[in-house]
């Protein structure tokens, strides 16, 4: 193919091949392979796809979605503001590609930032980018052509002008979607007004916060952990002095959160925390660190160890779902870390050890008869198995899968991750009590992740089906494949619908 120039911003030249098929889509015929079949490789997979998963509305019960956003129902002035703003998968390709920061999370126009990531499109091919982008593309504004350098200035244009209508605010989106609930992911420092605003403005999804209390176990900085405390006491109008201050100011959050509708709780962690810790030695540990004394790393442990039990109370005691996010190594490139901040995409897969500490935790809850309902989510492929057993290990009396194996979490949200996941749950849990997926998403443009779900689930078992290895009874297979996309996780949740 013949190289040409399509883009030169100052001093960087960027080069792109001219393909034929490339300017054949210019007439409007569309080339693309997002067709109603989609991901579904054989009959039983269409039926079940069309037949029971399709028409199901989406409970995302995990995502990052600013309820700020809800409650302004906010209007987006172009595609680059809904589609890239935040989104640190699309700026991990391309500064894998080599494009400089600015197009991504700096100082560049949206214009520049939306004709960079579609010239960067086209070398996603093999990344789920390029499935989830003309997906989103196709469910959000019926654009059918494949994005890359040429069309892009005229997706931009028809994007843009959808964008100006009224079913593309975030409470269209929502709406068009059939969203019937949203969970967001709420710091306990911060308040809920918005979530407030939104319960009295008649949104018709409803939309409920997570109890995220990670700030309480970041001990590693005296000074960061003091201004998370000082604003916990603030928003609670606690004097936060001493230990039980502490408990009380969490505990009194936890009771707000409940008030409001919140029934699920998250913490994003390397390992679980489970080593030994009285109360004593933790308010020991508190005052050390309030008086902005560093302390070691195991007195954080054990710190985080103690929390991590009085949360895990709490939750028992209300009736809530604990969600455990394990494994990620997060803030690898520290430079850029400091630059930009946390969840900018410098993360990776780890490979901490996690079965002891993890089995410790949830047998200790176990023991004290306060082991609420948990999902565990797994970063790391390697322990899908280990996770998927622990998994069994407690179960009650009356709760289909009191301790539920997550989706494929961050990179394992894709077809190949999907499929290992459900295959490990299958193989050595109950496939038919999964509480299924959630977006886990910073973009109102997300929503299709659940489709792209259903569609692998779909492929997978009639895959199965249609090589004799599941029984061909559409009734019964279709009826899990429904249970699997929502009810399911209404049932295990108990959100106030």
């Amino acid at each position: 193919m013949r190289a040409r120039m399509c883009w030169q911003a100052g001093s960087e030249r960027l080069l792109w091949p001219a393909s034929t098929a490339s300017r054949e889509r210019l007439d409007g015929t569309g080339m693309t392979f997002i067709t109603e079949d989609f991901l579904l490789q054989n009959k039983t997979a269409r039926r079940l796809y069309h037949g029971y998963a399709e028409s199901v509305p989406i409970l995302d019960f995990h995502s990052h979605l600013p309820p700020k956003d809800v409650a302004e129902d906010r209007r987006f002035r172009d595609l680059a503001e809904i589609w890239l703003e935040g989104d640190h998968y699309k700026w991990r390709a391309m500064r894998a590609d080599g494009v400089a920061e600015k197009y991504c999370s700096g100082d560049a126009s949206a214009n520049e930032k939306f004709l960079t990531w579609a010239r960067t499109v086209p070398h996603t091919l093999g990344n789920p980018l390029y499935h989830w982008t003309h997906l989103e593309l196709a469910r959000y504004f019926g654009i059918t052509e494949l994005l890359d350098g040429v069309t892009a200035a005229a997706i931009w244009e028809r994007a843009n002008k959808s964008l100006t209508s009224r079913e593309m605010s975030v409470r269209g989106i929502l709406k068009k979607f059939r969203v019937v609930a949203l969970c967001t992911t709420d710091d306990p420092a911060e308040p809920l007004d918005y979530h407030a605003q939104i319960q009295k403005s008649g949104c018709e999804t409803r939309v409920f916060p997570t109890f995220r209390p990670d700030g309480a176990l970041r001990t590693g900085d005296p000074a960061r952990f003091n201004e998370w405390v000082n604003k916990l006491g603030a928003t609670t109008n606690v004097e936060i002095r001493r230990f039980q201050d502490f408990l009380d100011a969490l505990r009194k959050r936890h009771d707000k959160f409940h008030e409001i509708g919140c029934r699920l709780s998250d913490h994003g962690l390397d390992q679980c925390f489970s080593e030994e810790c009285d109360e004593k030695e933790a308010a020991g540990i508190f005052t050390k660190l309030r008086e902005g004394a560093l302390v070691s790393g195991e007195g954080s442990a054990k710190f985080s160890s103690y929390l991590m039990i009085f949360f895990g109370e709490l939750d028992s005691k209300r009736g809530w779902t604990k969600m455990l996010h394990l494994g990620a190594f997060r803030n690898a490139n520290t430079r850029m870390t400091g630059i930009l901040g946390r969840d900018t995409g410098f993360d990776s897969i780890g490979d901490w050890a996690q079965v002891a500490r993890l089995g410790a935790y949830l047998d200790e809850l176990e023991k004290r008869k306060a082991l609420p309902k948990i999902i565990l989510f797994n970063v790391n492929p390697a322990d899908n198995f280990a996770f998927a057993t622990m998994a069994g290990n407690f179960s009650e009396e009356a709760i289909r899968g009191k301790v539920q194996f997550g989706s494929g979490w961050w990179f394992l949200d894709q077809k190949d991750g999907m499929e290992m996941q459900l295959g490990a749950l299958a193989n050595c849990g109950l496939l038919a009590n999964f509480v299924g997926m959630v977006t886990d998403s910073r973009s109102f443009m997300s929503f299709p992740r659940h489709e792209y779900f259903r569609r692998v689930l779909c492929n997978l078992l009639g895959g199965q089906v249609e090589r004799g290895l599941l029984p061909d009874d559409e009734e019964l297979i279709g009826g899990m494949v429904k249970n699997i996309c929502m009810e399911n996780a209404a049932r295990f949740l108990e959100l106030p619908l």
